[in-house]
């Protein structure tokens, strides 16, 4: 592992914002109270890497709480630093395994969860890493309240269109689908915040795809 690495993982241990395994257990149904100190709702987003939509969010909505959610400390370490440097108080990190999330968070503490650029794990025998998998749906389905909402944004045309699949073989409320975002009515404030790789994307002509979804 390289040093800057290292340095980074060690200075995300002595951030107030960051919290990981059984620090993050913890916290699983104090959030709001304990962590946020208030009783707004709670936004994740999964796979959140250097946490670029959640900085962003929680700018934009200082009336809710925001969660970036990756195993990857070095990644997490930029969104973080960011939170304490700007002093952003409805903005956390936690480190885990996003299978393990049930053990983080109580049945209906989320109200939104994002999943942007998420790793799209096309092989077929990793179809179960991918973040909407029905395994992960149901597990979403728990920790979201009545009516919460998933959205899905991805340069992928694989793990989009598998994901309409599985919300429509679920029986699935689906909201807003596009599979050209920025020409679609559904661009607005939010959905047009870019992260370093879809500003990539975007410059070679590649499409964004958005689904936005629920469970009832």
């Amino acid at each position: 592992m390289g040093k800057d690495k290292l340095r980074k993982f060690a200075e995300i241990d002595t951030f107030p914002n960051v919290y990981q395994l059984h620090l993050g257990k913890v916290m699983k149904g104090k959030w709001a109270t304990d962590h946020f100190k208030n009783g707004h709702p709670i936004v994740v987003e999964l796979a959140c890497g250097k946490g670029e939509y959640a900085v962003n969010l929680a700018k934009l909505f200082p009336e809710k709480n925001f969660i970036g959610v990756d195993l990857k400390g070095n990644r997490i370490w930029r969104g973080a630093k960011t939170g304490v440097e700007e002093g952003i108080q409805n903005l956390a990190f936690l480190r885990i395994q996003i299978e393990d999330i049930l053990e983080f968070f109580a049945p209906g503490e989320i109200d939104e969860i994002w999943i942007t650029f998420a790793d799209p794990q096309p092989q077929i025998s990793r179809e179960k890493k991918r973040l909407t998998f029905p395994g992960f749906l149901e597990k979403y389905k728990i920790l979201l309240r009545p009516g919460g909402k998933v959205n899905l944004k991805t340069d992928n045309d694989g793990l989009y269109g598998y994901t309409c699949e599985k919300v429509e073989e679920l029986g699935l409320v689906t909201h807003k689908n596009t599979d050209h975002l920025y020409q679609s009515e559904f661009a607005d404030e939010v959905l047009s915040i870019k992260t370093h790789y879809e500003r990539i994307y975007l410059k070679h002509d590649k499409n964004i795809n958005y689904i936005q979804f629920s469970f009832s």
